[in-house]
């Protein structure tokens, strides 16, 4: 049997620490009425192809247009409620040979009068191909016609499976509901290729068009944003200040975009929003079996998930998604996505050892070979993520429909970016039987989409913002620093390499050349290829794995909990945490110190939502599945809590009044300005230039650097970052603030400093010397000084 949709999550979460650790490389069908002829009329729809379900201009007729090569009928079904009846009127599509493309235009008056159809429509495919002919002697739930659940062509028509539209806008529900949990109906093979899945499957809902604004989008530079991280439910579902029948939706998070404002985002990037299987998530509160929280197993690209919406009527999710979008940009902030167009919810085989059985909800069985990348002989998905097969991304069908949705959720819906989950995939240039990732070919889906849809330039504007998670599973697939212009990524090597001088000192050796290097920007990532430092998105924790708290405080995982907290299966093994020997108040300063690493480099700092608060899973660093109180963010925090969220707030405010720590292009180490300092300098905690010895050598656990941010724009003349990785206290000699001028502590984040005012307010800097001062920074802390 095929694991369900939460544990193939949950395979790819566990296999993702495994990748960044292997460099490596179709006569009307019986029902209640057959419809007179087709009524003609043109839809407007977008797309390609003009792809989906629309009203026409006038509003009395609906064109219904789906793709398929390979399909032989077609016969659209429509419904005047989403489950648990028949059809009222099916029709059949015709193809015009040409494109592949299948049409039929319906009258709206005829579904109103003949059919009883008079609100909204419902509707789905049922589709016809070489292993299943059609044949006037099939009825539903029948087998007349069927040859055989695949073909050597890799055809998987079942008309038995009531198919969802690719491009619907919204969707009636999930395959699976608290009603009817189970996924049997949708199955093809032996055991479940006659049920009928209809009365259950998921409809498409014909929209209106909705002229709901979205705000006017802000047009900062990437370099210039904080990026915040986080789930739309999760984001309220606890929050008392927000109306109970507004928590954990689009409308509850709209109400959060002061707040997130007063921290100082400027981006939040929603973990994905597309529709997904979680309709069932806690029928039973006490159990996690099939739950799916995350999102990463996209039933339909276009559909704004209906969960996450209040109102919850046609076209209610998509005007409360835009609500949402145009409260953030009223505030000043992007709204980034999460999106996953490396698979699909369809998944793999549900049995291993057989070819037979899979499910059928939309691409498979409407053309299998060209939505997916198949095994050499077409029998078996492609499949080097973990999560049941590719989707066939150098497919140019396929890619039209990651093209067009991409447009709908950036021009119809108001999304400012979009980060790409296993994006690697994207970059494929094999359809089937193999797996060839290339940055140059202008014909992957990732250069596709950048060409079509230019990024924002580097000083901001008009553009879109691209994000990657640069890697997957297997040979090539792991691409950190080898993606195109035009995209930036997830820098998992920022991450690790900074884990590591934190947390594994004495195991792991770390130079300082290194820091050096991910403290700057990571040039050996980015520059070769023309990029910049903002291309790195600098972070130390995500949604897959520990929170920083627990970053801190966890020797290992911990997933096996009771709920709230698990149980949570899978997860990483090597998370390079550690508990700094059981001591709270260096569980926190060590959360400062990661906090300040964002902060204070080069590149796009991603904070992940209630890190803030030092938010805590009590260990448990996959919780994939935890649609629940403890995977929601807190609103009650502790004093602990309160101050570091002020020590965040005021770093973020110190990041965003200092341009120099968000450099457009590498910082540049000659004379530049004329008056003898550098754009950036490095200094031994003696104050000497570290030499090729000092910069080699994993036994130095001290750092320090100097901007010089007059030719930056910066209103002080110079910053300085001293860094401690020692356990014990270090003496720095303080380099040249400049003439006249003397360095003043903006922050040490030492145990000592800790409360409301350890980064200090502008203007309450405590002075502290000139050039050749000493300054005894204490173990594994972390200094930073203004020149004024």
């Amino acid at each position: 049997m095929r694991p369900p949709t939460c544990v193939r999550a949950r395979i790819r979460e566990q296999l993702r620490r495994v990748v960044l650790a292997t460099v490596v490389v179709c006569a009307a069908l019986a029902g209640p009425g057959v419809p007179a002829a087709a009524e003609t009329s043109a839809p407007v729809v977008s797309g390609a192809r003009n792809l989906g379900a629309a009203y026409d201009s006038t509003g009395a007729n609906i064109g219904f247009r789906i793709y398929s090569s390979r399909a032989t009928r077609i016969d659209v079904y429509l419904y005047a409620s989403a489950s648990g009846s028949q059809e009222q009127v099916s029709y059949p599509l015709t193809k015009d040979p040409t494109s592949g493309v299948w049409s039929v235009n319906v009258s709206v008056a005829t579904l109103r009068d003949q059919y009883g159809i008079a609100g909204a429509v419902y509707y789905g495919y049922r589709a016809w191909g070489p292993n299943w002919p059609y044949t006037s002697a099939w009825t539903k739930g029948s087998s007349a016609g069927f040859v055989s659940d695949v073909d050597s062509a890799g055809n998987r028509f079942n008309p038995n499976k009531l198919l969802t539209d690719p491009y619907a806008r919204e969707l009636s529900h999930d395959p699976r509901t608290p009603a009817v949990n189970s996924e049997t109906v949708y199955a093809s093979g032996p055991q479940y290729r006659t049920l009928d899945s209809g009365p259950q499957a998921p409809k498409g809902i014909v929209l209106p068009n909705d002229t709901t604004g979205t705000g006017g989008k802000p047009s900062r530079a990437l370099k210039d944003d904080i990026v915040y991280e986080v789930h739309v439910r999760g984001l309220t579902k606890n929050d008392a200040s927000i109306p109970s029948a507004d928590r954990g939706t689009y409308k509850g998070a709209g109400l959060k975009a002061a707040n997130l404002a007063a921290l100082g985002v400027t981006a939040v990037e929603f973990l994905p929003l597309q529709e997904t299987q979680n309709d069932a998530n806690d029928v039973d509160p006490n159990s996690t079996a099939g739950d799916n929280y995350w999102g990463y197993s996209t039933l339909n690209y276009f559909a704004p998930d209906r969960r996450y919406a209040s109102d919850q009527s046609p076209g209610g999710p998509t005007r409360e998604f835009k609500a949402m979008v145009k409260a953030y940009h009223d505030a000043g902030i992007k709204v980034l996505v999460d999106v996953v167009y490396n698979h699909t919810a369809e998944g793999g085989p549900w049995n291993a050892a057989e070819k037979n059985t899979y499910s059928l909800l939309s691409l498979r069985g409407l053309d299998n070979p060209t939505y997916y990348s198949l095994t050499s002989d077409r029998q078996n998905p492609w499949d080097n993520t973990g999560v049941g097969g590719n989707y066939n991304t150098y497919n140019p069908v396929a890619q039209d429909l990651i093209m067009d949705s991409l447009a709908h959720w950036k021009d119809t819906l108001g999304v400012d970016g979009f980060r790409f989950d296993l994006a690697s995939v994207l970059g494929n240039t094999c359809q089937h039987g193999c797996f060839q990732y290339s940055r140059t070919d202008p014909n992957t889906a990732l250069n596709r989409i950048t060409a079509t849809m230019p990024a924002r330039p580097t000083q901001g504007g008009t553009g879109t913002d691209w994000i990657a998670e640069p890697w997957a599973i297997g040979a090539g697939t792991y691409q950190v620093g080898n993606f195109p212009a035009g995209w930036s990524e997830w820098n998992g090597i920022f991450r690790d390499t900074l884990r590591r001088d934190q947390n594994a000192m004495g195991f792991q050796n770390v130079t300082p050349g290194e820091l050096a290097t991910r403290f700057a920007g990571s040039s050996d990532l980015y520059q070769d290829d023309g990029r910049a430092p903002w291309n790195s998105i600098n972070f130390m924790v995500a949604h897959d794995g520990f929170t920083l708290a627990d970053l801190y405080a966890c020797n290992g995982k911990n997933n096996g909990q009771t709920w709230p907290y698990g149980p949570s299966d899978g997860g990483s093994d090597d998370n390079i945490s550690w508990d700094q020997n059981g001591s709270a108040a260096d569980q926190r300063k060590a959360a400062r110190n990661g906090m300040a690493f964002l902060m204070l480099s080069a590149g796009t700092p991603m904070m992940t939502g209630g890190d803030e608060h030092l938010r805590s899973l009590r260990c448990n660093n996959n919780p994939y599945n935890l649609d629940s109180s403890a995977n929601w963010l807190s609103t009650t925090y502790t004093g602990d809590q309160s101050t570091f969220r002020t020590f965040a707030q005021r770093l973020i405010a110190f990041r965003k009044t200092h341009p120099a720590l968000r450099p457009a292009g590498f910082y540049s180490g000659s004379d530049t300005n004329g008056n003898g300092m550098p754009q950036l300098s490095w200094h031994t905690p003696g104050g000497s230039a570290p030499d090729a010895a000092y910069w080699d050598n994993p036994s130095n656990h001290a750092l320090a650097w100097r901007i010089d941010g007059t030719e930056l724009g910066d209103s002080s003349s110079a910053l300085y970052v001293g860094y401690n990785g020692w356990s014990g206290d270090v003496d720095f000699t303080l380099p040249s603030p400049g003439s006249g001028k003397q360095w003043y502590r903006v922050t040490d984040t030492s145990a000592w400093a800790e409360g409301p005012g350890q980064v200090a307010s502008p203007g309450a800097e405590a002075v502290i010397g000139g050039a050749g001062t000493s300054y005894r920074l204490g173990g594994r802390a972390l200094l930073v000084l203004v020149a004024k």
